[in-house]
């Protein structure tokens, strides 16, 4: 590709793709100078030079990246766990009997900890109370209203403004390098298809995601698919590789994640031959987002963490390797 087209592609896919990301000479300007840049920059050009020994052709520059704590951040709950809160409140009018029944109750009262111990059993409860007997239609319409009048508890903004500017940066300098971007997550895929190509530049068909079980029906009105209350596929650990294989059909040469959730997405990335690249980023920053790795309850990293070490991966210092976190904090 000349010169002169690929400068004009990086400057501008970023602002079309998302409309926030920075543009100028610096192909990555919130990220500073330093290894975890280098590292991107590096392996960037090595599987984009034509003559080099690391040449990828670009039907193979598949990039995956998890989405809580990799693309947005995911303190202090899981934005799509406080959706659901939202959802049974609202509506807990229709179901007088959750005032008395856990884990319900403690939605009801803000009742973190028993939440909390609720655990997996009390997640899956409040999604399925919350996300299913809907059409797709209309899940995506109540997703997309929430995602426009909920506010974030510590930044009072839209849960889509508490992305990561120097992601969206890096999402769209891949693919004005020939990269084609995916999200695999293990939030449920229809919460995130609504919004994450107007936020990210993603299409909602490179959307990988946990499922429930969802069925064709013929109403008076035409058809429909409907959301049953049944687990289809949980999209996080093992799951992850499995989902790439079955919805991708090409193994990533780049993937990026934060958690313990995603240290099999990064080893099967890294197991393939050729340049690949594993990135962990690691939240550092108490200050401008949070901190926290090891004992964490949400987006737990600690056999991720001894795995970057041992293999050479590269782990994204978020306090060190950031000058901005968010496109609000941007002149």
């Amino acid at each position: 590709m000349p010169r002169l087209l690929t400068l004009v592609l990086i400057l501008l896919v970023p602002a079309c793709a998302t409309g926030r990301t920075g543009g100028g000479g610096n192909d990555l300007p919130s990220w500073n100078d330093g290894p975890s840049k280098r590292a991107i920059v590096d392996f960037v050009a090595r599987v984009t030079d034509a003559d080099g020994p690391d040449f990828v052709p670009p039907a193979a520059r598949i990039a995956t990246f998890d989405n809580d704590g990799t693309l947005w951040s995911e303190q202090p709950l899981y934005f799509q766990l406080q959706f659901a809160i939202d959802r049974i409140k609202a509506l807990a009018p229709e179901h007088p009997e959750w005032k008395t029944t856990q884990p319900f109750k403690a939605v009801l009262e803000g009742d973190r900890a028993t939440l909390a111990k609720s655990g997996k059993k009390g997640l899956l409860q409040l999604i399925m109370a919350s996300h299913a007997n809907l059409t797709t239609a209309e899940f995506e319409a109540i997703a997309r209203d929430w995602m426009k009048t909920a506010r974030h508890p510590r930044f009072g903004r839209p849960y889509n403004d508490i992305v990561y500017q120097p992601m969206l940066e890096l999402l769209a300098y891949l693919r004005a390098h020939g990269f084609k971007t995916y999200i695999v997550s293990g939030g449920g895929v229809e919460f995130m298809r609504p919004w994450t190509e107007r936020v990210y530049g993603i299409p909602p068909e490179q959307v990988v995601g946990s499922t429930i079980e969802t069925v064709f029906e013929m109403r008076a009105d035409g058809p429909v698919l409907v959301r049953k209350p049944t687990i289809d596929f949980i999209d996080d650990k093992e799951g992850k590789p499995v989902a790439i294989n079955k919805f991708i059909g090409r193994r990533p040469i780049a993937a990026f994640g934060n958690s313990d959730g995603d240290l099999q997405m990064l080893q099967w990335t890294a197991a393939g031959r050729g340049a690949r690249l594993s990135v962990i980023i690691h939240h550092t920053d108490a200050e401008r987002e949070w901190a926290y790795d090891r004992t964490s309850h949400i987006g737990k990293l600690d056999k991720a963490l001894d795995e970057a070490d041992r293999n050479g991966w590269t782990v994204v210092d978020m306090k060190r390797d950031w000058s901005v976190v968010y496109p609000f904090e941007r002149p």
